[in-house]
């Protein structure tokens, strides 16, 4: 039978409609993606949303996350930045969202933008439930709802931490709520940084939950004062090795997000020297 050729353009077209049953040739080839949360440049981003991104990928960032403003742009804005990201040959692996954006009439909109941008992943960034683990609880069938949604389309929820859901309530952390009552289908994306503020351990929480933390935010803490999440990755308490050893062996990571709130230097300065430490660290 004789071969069919197979553009990069063919391949690209259907990553976009099928995002679930591709992953990146660096990752079919044993290496895992390094991306940035484009909250880390987000004053750049808000001047110059295209110019961002290509000056991340010509740091040498092989991925991008977008944040919460995506959500307002039309189908055919989402469609001109996918265009620059496969110009670029970079990808965008999940989206951080708002609450309301997963509810039933915002989360079709969702859904179009993130296969239009190739994405994987619809990543609920934040939320704050005022009834102790009652709450905990129904964000988790929120999450149950939303995947149910999406994944006819082949997307898939996901959840980002801060410190509120390693803090205990009642005894216990909202976290493990979260965990013990979502789909194992449901991304847990770990935020190093938070974890470690709220004095919890990010590689005893990778190795309690196999396979479900698919993507890492790399930030780091300094328990010294005034520092905090304001020292570039590697300069923090964080126990990098042990983190990537536990995500690899056991965490299921599919891809590395660096994420920055601020230090002394500019904002695309600090994503470049971070990229450049990280590269130094997971070899």
């Amino acid at each position: 039978m004789p071969s069919i050729p197979f553009s990069r353009r063919s391949f690209l077209v259907m990553s976009a409609m099928f995002p679930w049953a591709f992953k990146s040739a660096s990752a079919a080839s044993g290496s895992i993606p390094v991306g940035l949360e484009l909250y880390s440049v987000r004053d750049a981003l808000k001047q110059d949303p295209e110019g961002t991104v290509r000056a991340v990928a010509q740091m040498g960032y092989q991925a991008v996350e977008f944040y919460a403003p995506y959500f307002e742009w039309t189908e055919t804005q989402a469609k001109q930045m996918r265009k620059v990201l496969d110009d670029l040959g970079i990808r965008c692996y999940s989206t951080h969202n708002d609450a309301d954006y997963l509810d039933p009439k915002n989360i079709n909109h969702a859904r179009d933008l993130n296969l239009i941008l190739g994405s994987k992943y619809v990543v609920l960034a934040w939320t704050d439930p005022k009834s102790g683990l009652d709450g905990w609880k129904a964000v988790a069938d929120q999450l149950n709802s939303a995947a149910e949604t999406l994944e006819p389309a082949g997307l898939k929820a996901g959840y980002h931490n801060h410190q509120a859901e390693f803090t205990p309530v009642d005894g216990r952390r909202p976290i493990e709520i979260l965990a013990k009552n979502t789909k194992s289908s449901v991304m847990l994306q770990l935020d190093v940084g938070t974890c470690l503020e709220a004095g919890s351990d990010p590689v005893a929480w990778i190795r309690a939950n196999p396979g479900r933390i698919r993507s890492i935010h790399c930030k780091d803490w300094s328990r010294d004062p005034g520092k905090g999440y304001k020292v570039l990755f590697g300069e923090g308490v964080a126990d990098w090795k042990g983190i990537f050893q536990a995500a690899e062996s056991v965490g299921g990571v599919e891809y590395y997000l660096i994420e920055q709130e601020g230090s002394q230097f500019s904002e695309l300065e600090t994503a470049r020297k971070c990229l450049q430490a990280f590269r130094a660290t997971h070899v």
